[in-house]
């Protein structure tokens, strides 16, 4: 079956679709790969990988294609569900013979409800679907693919699940797809060096942060690692097809879990002189991070989620703050860069523990950060106690562009406190001199990061007026003496 793999156009410029482990615009734009759609995508010489919103491609644009196509895999999320469920049945109004398949985090969690909510859905496959979907586009009856859930008769069918992928050097490499389908100078995330590639070179995730999303509903817990030489050899690959690209991206939920198997990697990665990051836990030793640098690691990605200790005791996070600075120094120490992830609204957040973490933040003074809110996604831990301890709001988890809106509420800690407490991180943590110095220096000696970084400024400006204006109305809708006061600033 000719089969078109699409990350859909859910939002305009949404980028928290395939490939994001948290579904939501981002403040700056910014696209990364739809990975998982790769891979099963490399297993069929008649497919093809549409990413609508790098590529610019409109709704309309996508719908069209669906004539053109026997089988429609499309990744949904969370926030994008409503938009893609018309978008599918759109595409089988234009062909009705169109079979359509839904994957992704929310179809793993409520296949039922996914399925009864549009016939145009044929069927879905939870958790992994690489080898799912091209037995099916081969000719495979749905009854014997594991963890499918499909109609018959009327009833809802959901078959076992099978078991987690074991060997993954048997998978494509999804660089021969980027090759054959992607553009990638549409890809731009704004800490690494664009343009970048991005691939995995394991799966599933040991830790068991109570927020995330991909090893509670799609990946796993269980930590499954391709051979370091098959890593090393796509690297080259890499190389040789993209010379333009600067940068390697690592993108698995935790690239340095173990010791040995890093720094084996680090040995076959150093004589290819590749320039790469990736994600890492604080748990990570001096040694660890040495053999990384001197393998060409430039910079890494790390959740730090929260600088209170209990709230990290509360998420599960394996990880303290005395962790997080001692390992932040060694970075310093032997110039990897830091790209630090905080969360703003995670069980038992207030105001007093959001102070702490804009805090340690500005301690820790990695090269550059991201505050998220906290968003409760069905399937995972948190999901469960929010709902339990009824903290959860009836309100929508993103605003009309897929831009973050908060649906928890703590007492005391309101959606108008954690929108403002977002804006006020970034604030006190950028604007210090020291990171506008950081800043302005990148831009007087690189003419591509000044265009890169007036972008970005015009982005951002664009969204934190829109934040002021959902505070402001939101403490409009509140009588006078239930509004609480603004959130304080501490000195740096």
């Amino acid at each position: 079956m000719r089969t078109l793999f699409l990350n859909p156009p859910s939002f305009e410029g949404f980028d928290g679709g395939a490939s994001s482990r948290w579904p939501a615009s981002r403040e700056i734009e910014s696209y990364w790969y739809p990975v998982w759609l790769c891979y099963p995508a490399g297993m069929l010489a008649d497919s093809k990988v549409v990413d609508a919103p790098p590529h610019k491609i409109s709704i309309d644009q996508t719908v069209r294609m669906g004539k053109d196509f026997e089988l429609l895999v499309l990744y949904t999320s969370t926030p994008g569900f409503h938009v893609d469920v018309k978008m599918a049945q759109m595409m089988k109004d234009v062909n009705p013979k169109l079979k359509v398949a839904f994957v992704g985090p929310p179809v793993t969690i409520e296949p039922d409800k996914t399925l009864l909510a549009n016939k145009a859905i044929d069927f879905v496959v939870r958790r992994e679907f690489d080898y799912q979907i091209a037995d099916y586009a081969n000719g495979k009856p749905l009854e014997e693919l594991p963890g499918v859930s499909f109609r018959r008769n009327g009833q809802i069918v959901n078959n076992p699940e099978g078991p987690a992928i074991e060997n993954l050097d048997e998978l494509p490499w999804v660089t021969k797809v980027y090759k054959r389908d992607l553009d990638v100078t549409r890809y731009n995330v704004p800490f690494l060096l664009n343009p970048f590639l991005a691939f995995y070179t394991s799966r599933g995730c040991p830790a068991l942060c109570t927020f995330c999303l991909w090893p509670q509903t799609h990946s796993g817990h269980r930590w499954r690692l391709r051979s370091t030489d098959d890593v090393a050899n796509e690297v080259r690959y890499a190389k040789e097809q993209f010379p333009n690209v600067k940068e390697i991206f690592f993108d698995d939920d935790t690239f340095n879990y173990r010791k040995e198997r890093t720094i084996e990697l680090c040995r076959k990665l150093q004589p290819l002189k590749a320039t790469w990051s990736c994600t890492s836990r604080v748990t990570t030793d001096y040694d660890t991070l040495k053999a990384m640098r001197e393998a060409g690691c430039r910079l890494l990605i790390v959740g730090y989620e929260s600088g209170d200790p209990q709230i990290l005791k509360n998420i599960k996070k394996g990880a303290t703050v005395d962790m997080a600075q001692r390992f932040t120094a060694n970075c310093k120490k032997l110039g990897l860069l830091v790209h630090g992830d905080f969360i703003i609204g995670l069980p038992g957040e207030s105001r007093d523990s959001i102070r702490r973490t804009i805090d340690f933040a500005k301690r820790l003074d990695t090269e550059t950060i991201q505050v998220s809110i906290a968003h409760p996604y069905p399937g995972t831990e948190f999901y469960d106690y929010v709902k339990k301890n009824d903290l959860i709001t009836i309100d929508s988890m993103t605003d009309e562009t897929g831009h973050q809106l908060p649906n928890v509420v703590y007492p005391g800690l309101d959606r108008a406190e954690l929108v403002e407490f977002v804006e006020q991180f970034y604030g006190e943590y950028f604007f210090r001199p020291r990171v506008v110095w950081r800043i302005v220096k990148k831009a007087i000696f690189n003419n591509d990061e000044r265009r890169r970084l007036t972008k970005e400024a015009r982005e951002y400006m664009a969204l934190r007026s829109k934040r002021k204006r959902f505070v402001a109305d939101q403490k409009a809708a509140k009588p006078p003496a239930a509004v609480a006061g603004a959130p304080s600033a501490s000195g740096d």
